[in-house]
């Protein structure tokens, strides 16, 4: 089945990526927009926010800023409960998105809101905020309707000399992408890998790049649908997008891939949404994440700080 953004739609921004990317999709989507962060730099006044306090600690972790959310529950409740679709941007490379994320998402579906949740993912070398990430972005899965995830480990992988800069530009473009087809192109109700390329390549070889990474995150077997977005489709020549329409059924199953121009750039490149079932490199971050959930106990709430009213002296 594939997901139905329904109008009114709230973009909901978490900590700074988050909230920017949210700014830029408000404008995309003509929608309302609401900024959650922990750092009163992210909330402005021209947009409705939120700001989520950790009283007198300078350095919060993402257990106690996941506390602290908790704590404007009943705001977070009356900012959405009058829209049928929430677009949820989080980074959870960073703390505020990896904290944040499970607890608005779950709100989301307590409330019965069409969630679709987008969820980037650290480089490799962030070891400490792997773990983070992998625990948020499970909660996120089982919460959201749709879930489209950007992994910028990935990314870097197929193209070494990119900046960590570079990446987020690359990444964040490749999101408002998606964003700008929500109104005509259909996503599944499962996890979505969204995968890209540099620019200043030719066609094939973005195609290439996406796969790669694609493939970096998943196994083959466990694609089921792409959609290619064909960036500055109008300007390539119809013979390479029939080369590369070929290309793209002969290793996804023509009858699993779909082709959709977008005219919005004088860049040409690729950028590729395929729904998955199945494991990916993600479910590798938590290391009890190979274990069949049947088999699993775990906290219906998430590991977050709170504060007891004892007299015992905080560590946070």
């Amino acid at each position: 089945m594939s997901f139905q953004v329904k109008e009114p739609v709230l973009v909901i921004g978490l900590g700074g990526a988050g909230s920017k990317l949210a700014i830029k999709a408000k404008d995309t989507l003509n929608s309302d927009c609401l900024i959650i962060s922990n750092d009163v730099k992210d909330c402005s006044t021209e947009n409705p926010s939120i700001h989520v306090s950790t009283d007198s600690v300078i350095n919060p972790s993402v257990q106690l800023i996941r506390g602290s959310t908790y704590n404007v529950t009943n705001e977070i409740k009356s900012k959405i409960s009058c829209y049928s679709t929430i677009i949820l941007m989080s980074n959870l490379a960073g703390k505020a998105g990896s904290a944040m994320a499970p607890v608005v998402s779950e709100i989301c579906k307590e409330a019965d809101i069409g969630l679709v949740s987008f969820a980037i993912m650290p480089f490799k070398y962030e070891k400490d905020r792997i773990f983070n990430s992998g625990i948020s972005l499970k909660r996120i899965r089982e919460n959201s309707q749709c879930t489209v995830v950007l992994d910028n480990d990935s990314l870097l992988e197929s193209n070494p000399d990119l900046s960590p800069k570079a990446c987020y530009d690359i990444a964040n473009s490749a999101i408002m992408h998606v964003v700008e087809s929500l109104g005509s192109s259909e996503m599944a109700n499962e996890t979505n890998i969204l995968t890209t390329s540099k620019e200043g390549q030719n066609i094939e070889d973005s195609l290439r790049d996406s796969l790669k990474m694609l493939y970096g995150n998943t196994s083959p077997n466990s694609v089921k649908r792409s959609m290619l977005y064909v960036v500055g489709g109008n300007n390539i020549p119809v013979g390479i997008l029939n080369s590369i329409t070929n290309l793209t059924a002969g290793i996804l199953n023509e009858s699993n891939s779909q082709i959709d121009m977008s005219s919005t750039t004088d860049e040409s490149k690729v950028v590729m949404l395929s729904s998955i079932q199945g494991m990916t490199k993600f479910d590798r971050y938590d290391p009890l994440g190979m274990i069949p959930q049947e088999n699993t106990l775990d906290w219906s709430t998430p590991d977050c700080s709170i504060d007891c009213k004892l007299d015992l002296y905080q560590l946070e």
